[in-house]
């Protein structure tokens, strides 16, 4: 199975604009053979955790009309999409939540993260369980961000039988994570970890890409490079 990480400089607050990119993103990533496609954390809106608290009109339904062209593109592109936004949960506030959208265009899982980090934690409403979905046999575990911090995450990932490992991230420059979080999840629980990064502006500060993957040993296996809108693919399984 061929998954793909995508990257891109969101626009802050226009989730018609960032609905776009990703739909184009997935569609040029399924023509590329991924089965799989995972955008950054807070793709839809870009990493503006203020602006989301502000602003209620870019809190998302998981039916919400605004994501059809990414339905639309996972059916045209017969692959699955890993899409991040402010969702609305039960208590009315949103989730920093991650819809995976299957090929047919239908939601095979939600995901709210987990471990909140910082202001978020006045903005989001926190998740309570794991993320989990089965696509052609495989099984993926699904982290956001600060998630990846937490290794307990990825060992009950190991003991579900995943064997790909999906994150969604927003990391600024000098981020250790490359170098210290990803690979050792990979390593130390035998997963391929699959990471998708944003570039540009935002509230976290300036991002650089760098969207890849490890493989089960620990070592890059594929790396979308610095400041490029586009994509990495990794065979995994």
């Amino acid at each position: 199975m061929i998954v793909a990480a995508a990257q891109f400089a969101p626009v802050a607050g226009d989730i018609d604009a960032n609905v776009r990119t990703v739909a184009d993103l997935i569609r040029r990533a399924g023509a590329e053979g991924a089965r799989v496609v995972v955008l950054p954390e807070l793709a839809l809106t870009g990493y503006e955790p203020t602006l989301i608290r502000n602003t209620q009109a870019v809190h998302l339904a998981e039916d919400d009309e605004r994501l059809e062209p990414v339905r639309e593109a996972c059916r045209a592109a017969g692959a699955a999409a890993v899409v991040n936004g402010p969702v609305l949960t039960a208590d009315g506030r949103p989730g920093l939540t991650s819809l995976v959208i299957g090929p047919d265009g239908e939601i095979l899982t939600r995901y709210d993260k987990i471990h909140l980090h910082g202001f978020e934690n006045e903005v989001f409403a926190p998740g309570e369980a794991d993320g989990r979905f089965t696509l052609d046999g495989t099984r993926f575990a699904l982290a956001t961000c600060y998630d990846n911090r937490f290794p307990e995450l990825a060992d009950r990932a190991a003991a579900d039988g995943c064997t790909v490992y999906l994150a969604s991230s927003v990391l600024s420059v000098g981020n250790d994570s490359f170098d210290t979080v990803y690979p050792a999840r990979a390593r130390d629980f035998g997963l391929y970890v699959v990471m998708a990064n944003v570039f540009g502006e935002s509230e976290e500060g300036t991002c650089e890409g760098f969207s890849g993957a490890w493989g089960p040993d620990g070592e890059r296996i594929a790396d979308a490079g610095r400041d490029k809108e586009g994509f990495a693919l990794a065979t995994v399984g």
